[in-house]
């Protein structure tokens, strides 16, 4: 079946289809713009002529009309756009110098043949600057042959008794000059307008696309970090690549499924979104990059994009910072959830991984040990492996080593770290058992 319009659709929309694009929708309606001016023109001169008199048949400018209505007609029936504006304007072009040529010469006929100019001024509009070149050629060429039979032919007119009053070829010169001037005024201003809107509606799309790109971006970002986004963005190669040393810390909500037994699935969503934005926000002030959530656990790491050059200080000191939240902080914890936290510094693998919901995360040995001390650790203590502890010693208070045993790892060292050094005059090493009472 035909997806093509009715008639009547066409007429209502000018011919314009909703698959046409914005330059062919411009022509199409100069065009039908175009025919509308040169009808009404054509009807005014028609009466003029009539009520003046002069003893010409008027059937030529007549015909001329319905030649343009019945191709703008077919126009809309057929919905051929090249064919209609190639007749339409090979009629602008040919149709004046027959009019001027039945009437007589270029004096006698007030310059009727101004009329052809529409069809090089219509080629710029409704084809282009280089198509319109043979147009207007053309219209040069046949003012050329009316001058050259009008100069040639110039002692047999003089010698003829005059048919048009010199008042009446003075007014229609007039009226032939405003006319064609004002038709080409209207058309171009037409356009410039059109074009106006144009450039208003592709403004106000680039708009959108670039705030649907910010969007895109900004979620991008909320996935990967920044260099690895770009990257994507670039490169369709897998993602993979090795750091030397990185701090990898992950928080783990105390008790979490015995909470949540009692709470409704919208509770326990909106308690963990609380935590884990608050955790976010505190990320983000410290220049450290959340890899993950994973259930109730929160992971995060240092050194990944060489953000800051001590980022394992920076580590502890976000972990700090997401202890003491909870502790102090009941419109976040209302439940007043304690979280154990396991920081390890070392090696470890990162990349990007799947081809759709891909995620960005690490993996390795130091990943591995950061998660097992997390598991063992105690509520509200965190605890560090070896390497991370010396590196925070020199401004870190931090309780005696512990020894404790991990899956795969056997018998491991660990440090609990109290606070930054000097802050508390409490802060000098304490036992465990002094810890917890």
């Amino acid at each position: 079946m035909s997806n093509r319009p009715s008639f009547l659709a066409s007429l209502r929309s000018g011919g314009i289809r909703p698959e046409d694009d914005a330059e062919t929708r411009l022509q199409k309606s100069l065009l039908v713009f175009a025919t509308g001016l040169v009808c009404t023109g054509s009807m005014l001169w028609l009466f003029l002529y009539g009520q003046m008199g002069p003893g010409f048949s008027v059937t030529a400018p007549f015909v001329f009309q319905m030649l343009l209505v019945g191709n703008l007609l077919y126009f809309f029936q057929s919905g051929n756009f090249n064919l209609f504006r190639y007749l339409q304007l090979a009629l602008f072009l040919f149709a004046p110098f027959a009019v001027q040529w039945s009437i007589g010469n270029f004096i006698t006929a007030s310059g009727t043949s101004l009329w052809g100019l529409l069809a090089p001024i219509g080629a710029i509009l409704f084809f282009g600057a280089r198509e319109s070149i043979a147009w207007f050629v053309a219209y040069i060429a046949l003012t050329a042959m009316s001058g050259f039979f009008d100069y040639f032919l110039a002692d047999v007119i003089a010698s003829t008794p005059a048919k048009v009053p010199i008042k009446t070829s003075v007014f229609f010169f007039a009226l032939n000059f405003a006319a064609i001037s004002s038709i080409v005024y209207l058309l171009v201003r037409y356009s410039v307008i059109e074009k106006a809107k144009l450039q208003a509606n592709l403004e106000e799309t680039h708009h959108l696309l670039q705030q649907e790109q910010e969007r895109s971006e900004r979620l991008l970002l909320n996935i990967l970090p920044g260099p690895v986004a770009e990257r994507l963005k670039h490169d369709c190669q897998t993602i993979a690549d090795g750091f030397g040393d990185v701090t990898v810390m992950f928080v783990d909500i105390v008790n979490f499924t015995k909470v949540a037994e009692g709470m409704t699935p919208q509770q326990v969503f909106a308690m963990l979104n609380r935590i884990f934005s608050s955790f976010d926000e505190l990320a983000e002030q410290f220049g450290m990059e959340k890899i993950k959530t994973i259930g109730d656990a929160y992971m995060v790491a240092g050194g990944l994009n060489n953000e800051q050059s001590n980022y394992t200080r920076s580590i502890a000191e976000l972990a700090m910072a997401m202890r003491d939240l909870l502790q102090r902080d009941y419109a976040v914890n209302d439940m007043h959830l304690d979280v154990r936290i396991g920081i390890g510094t070392g090696p470890v693998v990162a990349g990007v991984v799947g081809k759709k919901k891909f995620i960005y995360d690490l993996w390795g040995d130091t990943v591995n040990l950061a998660s097992r001390i997390t598991s063992e650790g105690v509520p509200g203590m965190i605890q560090v492996d070896a390497t991370t502890y010396k590196r925070l010693a020199a401004d870190f208070a931090f309780h005696e080593p512990q020894t404790i045993y991990l899956k795969g790892k056997g018998n491991t060292v660990v440090y609990r770290l109290i606070g930054n050094q000097g802050n508390d005059p409490a802060a000098a090493p304490i036992t465990l058992d002094e810890l917890t009472g």
